[in-house]
């Protein structure tokens, strides 16, 4: 099992992008959460196989086309992915 993270950036706020991210999440055995940040990017923390999180991202980009105009690879927070299932986590 693999940790990822990442920060959407674009029109990734005010759009139901953490909804669609939670919602895609449910069709992928992986478990992880997403929230909005700061400066008007979100990020994204997830645990599953490494080609498991890629084909996720795949599909959430997928899912909200024309909203991402970049995906970057951040490090990880060391504390925190839920147990089971994916949140919607608030800043």
């Amino acid at each position: 099992m693999s940790v990822r993270a990442v920060v959407f950036h674009g029109r990734v706020q005010g759009v139901g992008f953490r909804w669609t991210t939670q919602t895609v999440a449910e069709r992928f055995p992986v478990r992880g959460w997403v929230r909005n940040e700061p400066d008007g990017s979100v990020r994204c923390e997830v645990t599953g196989t490494a080609s498991e999180i890629e084909a996720f991202f795949d599909a959430v980009e997928a899912a909200m086309p024309g909203h991402v105009d970049q995906r970057t690879d951040v490090q990880a927070d060391s504390g925190g992915l839920p147990s089971s299932g994916f949140e919607i986590r608030r800043s």
